[in-house]
């Protein structure tokens, strides 16, 4: 199935036109990875590779690229093609910075070098297991090799280290796989056990680096080489000290493009099924509630471990919801009364069963959960239903499911759509918040206005100083948060704790609950002293809480604030990114009157002369005591 779409990019090379058709290369690549092998994608990415980052960015201005240094103890110029596929596949232009060959350790201690001074998104030390394997004398024994393993983590634990005292951007390391060329040089299974448990006990230490900061990955290479397949090849290994297969640096290259996609606030939130032989077996119109299967029969099974992983999703934060060309009350039915199911009305945000086209009703879900389409997944069985929604709505990410349920897992989870660098209490409890939007909205369809309606709701807001418990989720609101976000800054939790720990910047949380619950930590105000005046670098509201007044109660508390404090003036940026356009005008309605600006940047200043009060149909309350 991969053949025409690889035929279509070549044809783009050939003509010398790939480059100003950029914009299709996602579309194309999509329909590789769905169906096609590592091989494929390589293909694709050796064409993409050629091209001058340059160029495309002329070609198509918004174009926006990834900057990756790669290091190693290995040949590495194999993950560049792969890695290229796997970013052009969500709209990025790989900008690649490859060092020489067995440099991670030069290049990681060096301080003045370009890993430390110039600006990547990350930095990719890819490590093998040759790096530990070079310390051994010859001939060797167990206890050298837990020697060498044991040099080699503390290395890795000082370089890291030092990264992140003096480095700015974000470190992906990986596990070491243990090649059973090492293993079977020894002859009696007693020792060889021991170097299996030295073995994993680097990765583990290895592992663990990833729980010293959030500007640190280590992508397990374990889980990747079980699926992908050869460690290596070995005559590419012998003769071109390429140690890492092409099978493996691909999978490599995906995990990467998903880390990349975590970092940049890219992660999806809503999962959209499908029904009849998606979450069931057989077709309930058809079938009736008593034909359709999850669980007693043998394919029904099959359903039934896949409804199982996604309410595991859904545990986590990930928002579940219908799409389903059905009858509603039949599929109510179903969900309340059918034994086999794992999944249940309630685990679903919003279930959407009628006989509309289903681009339509995603329309729907999204206008109605108010996210961005670009924060859906959409899974179905039918090929013509994925490409109507991949050809009408491209910014949803398509899964499409095959006759064979025993697959629906594994194609749900290749693409990691929900990754995020770490989860929170918020994250966990999202879908309980979303399924109060049905009685908000009941309860506001029967207010009258929507003055009734707010003033009912019993808003109450408090604004305070950021708490280091906060940091986590204060990093998560800048990373996926994308319509109330003033200028699109994206903050590690790392450096959210650094501006809290700066007695000249000002972190606040801004936390909202109402009738029907609490909403927790909704948004959050990053400011700093500029002279007698203090200035916004950002400020973010989650989409769970608009219009409300919330992002008006909270504006209104740091300018109370900064007049209390003796301050000349608040400043504040806006910068225009893809999904925030709609709060381009915050600032006046506030009393900012606009500075200098671009069409992509505006700088506002209020003089604190005049402060806005607060809404009425809302309560206020402020804590900007420093956290003890």
């Amino acid at each position: 199935m991969t053949d025409a779409p690889l035929a279509r990019l070549r044809d783009l090379a050939g003509q010398g036109v790939l480059a100003e058709h950029y914009g299709s290369v996602a579309g194309i690549l999509a329909d590789i990875a769905a169906d096609g092998t590592a091989a494929d994608l390589i293909r694709a990415g050796t064409l993409l590779k050629r091209l001058d980052p340059d160029l495309i960015k002329e070609r198509h201005p918004g174009a926006q690229t990834v900057s990756l240094a790669v290091t190693g103890w290995s040949t590495l110029n194999g993950l560049i093609a792969p890695l290229t596929a796997e970013l052009a596949r969500h709209g990025w232009v790989l900008e690649p910075d490859v060092s020489d060959f067995a440099s991670y350790r030069k290049d990681l201690s060096d301080t003045t070098g370009r890993l430390y001074t110039g600006s990547f998104d990350a930095v990719l030390c890819v490590l093998d297991a040759q790096a530990v394997l070079d310390r051994l004398p010859g001939p060797w024994t167990a206890s050298d090799v837990e020697a060498a393993a044991s040099d080699f983590g503390t290395e890795l634990e000082e370089l890291t280290e030092r990264y992140l005292l003096e480095g700015s951007g974000r470190l992906v390391l990986n596990t070491v796989a243990l090649p059973r060329s090492l293993t079977h040089q020894v002859i009696d299974h007693a020792t060889r056990c021991r170097i299996g448990i030295v073995w994993r006990e680097l990765n583990i230490r290895l592992l663990r680096l990833a729980t010293r900061s959030d500007r640190i990955a280590v992508i397990d290479m374990e889980p990747l080489m079980s699926a992908s397949g050869p460690l290596s090849d070995a005559r590419m290994a012998q003769y071109a000290k390429m140690r890492l297969s092409d099978e493996l640096l691909a999978a490599y290259a995906r995990e990467v493009a998903h880390l990349v996609r975590a970092f940049r606030g890219r992660s999806r939130k809503v999962l959209v099924v499908d029904l009849d032989n998606t979450l069931w077996d057989g077709i309930l119109g058809d079938d009736g509630p008593d034909g359709i299967a999850a669980a007693s029969t043998l394919r029904g099974e099959a359903f039934g471990a896949f409804q199982r992983v996604v309410r595991q999703l859904s545990s986590q934060g990930v928002l579940l919801a219908v799409c389903s060309k059905n009858d509603e009350a039949l599929v109510l039915q179903v969900l309340a009364e059918q034994s086999d199911m794992a999944l249940r009305q309630r685990d679903f945000v919003k279930i959407v069963a009628n006989w509309h086209s289903k681009d339509a009703n995603l329309r729907l879900i999204a206008e109605d959960l108010d996210l961005g389409l670009d924060s859906f997944v959409f899974v179905d069985d039918s090929p013509a239903e994925c490409g109507l929604i991949a050809s009408r709505l491209p910014q949803v990410a398509v899964v499409g499911l095959n006759d064979e349920p025993a697959l629906h897992i594994e194609r749900l989870l290749r693409d990691d759509w929900f990754a995020t660098p770490r989860l929170t209490d918020e994250d966990r409890h999202r879908s309980e918040s979303y399924r109060t939007l049905a009685a908000r909205q009941q309860h506001r369809d029967s207010a009258g206005s929507a003055e009734s309606y707010l003033r009912d709701l019993g808003v109450t807001v408090t604004v305070s100083r950021a708490k280091g418990f906060e940091a986590e989720r204060l990093s998560q609101l800048t990373l996926r948060t994308n319509q109330f976000n003033l200028t699109g800054e994206r903050l590690s939790a790392a450096e959210v704790t650094t501006r809290c720990a700066d007695p000249e910047r000002l972190v606040l949380s801004v936390r909202s609950a109402d009738r029907f619950g609490d909403n927790g930590l909704i948004g959050a105000v990053f400011a700093r002293r500029q002279g007698s005046a203090l200035h916004i670098d950002n400020m973010l509201l989650s989409c769970r809480v608009f219009d409300r007044g919330v992002e008006t109660a909270a504006m209104v508390s740091l300018l109370t604030h900064a007049r209390a404090l003796g301050r000349t003036a608040v400043t504040g940026t806006y910068r225009a990114t893809e999904r925030n356009r709609r709060f381009a005008d915050f600032y006046p309605t506030l009393g900012f009157t606009r500075g200098d600006s671009t069409e992509a940047e505006a700088e506002f200043r209020h003089s604190l002369d005049e402060v806005p009060g607060v809404p009425d149909h809302l309560q206020l309350a402020n804590d900007f005591e420093e956290p003890s």
